[in-house]
């Protein structure tokens, strides 16, 4: 469906939406226009292509022991599950990149696939975060902040408008925690 196809007031809406989620875009790219800014979008965009889960590892299992296994097998579950889901999802919305809506976005890095529509670092990341936050609630915070550097280094690398990190997130929380909550509680 394309907005032409939805009724004119609904069309009026979902234009006045992309038009400010690609504003978003153009703002969080000038925050990645210095160098440190890049260096910082595009370290953290890294992280986030699976360097970062290593050191989750590490922390859980520093701060559980043996007994953190169970943390990173529901992590891995979720994170393995999303991975095979979040490409049908892109193949099948095929929304293109910021950079490619336009033109004059810096894309700072080369992108993993074509589609924007959801982030499948934030869905990733979403899911490892719920049994962690889970069975360490005072991981809260420090996810938080991890996620919110992330969807920040995807939109300003111009990868994904905002819209798409939400969706990842909200996606990757909503499929992951019944999947932990019933391995915790009922296993």
């Amino acid at each position: 469906m394309t907005i032409q196809d939805l009724p004119p007031r609904a069309a009026i809406w979902a234009q006045k939406i992309r038009e400010a989620d690609l504003e978003a875009v153009r703002i969080a790219s000038r925050s990645a226009t210095s160098s440190i800014g890049r260096l910082s979008a595009v370290s953290i965009t890294r992280l986030g292509d699976g360097w970062l889960y290593p050191i989750l590892v590490g922390l859980v299992f520093v701060r559980w022991g043996v007994s953190g296994s169970r943390i990173v097998v529901l992590a891995g579950l979720n994170a393995a599950f999303l991975h095979s889901i979040y490409p049908l999802i892109k193949r099948r919305v095929h929304r293109r990149r910021p950079y490619l809506v336009d033109s004059r976005l810096p894309c700072l890095l080369s992108p993993l696939d074509e589609h924007s529509f959801p982030s499948g670092h934030l869905m990733t990341l979403a899911g490892v975060f719920v049994p962690i936050v889970i069975l360490w609630p005072t991981m809260t915070i420090s996810a938080i902040i991890a996620t919110c550097c992330l969807a920040w280094s995807r939109v300003a690398t111009a990868h994904h408008f905002p819209s798409d990190v939400l969706a990842g997130v909200l996606l990757g929380a909503v499929v992951s925690f019944p999947i932990s909550a019933g391995i915790i509680f009922f296993c």
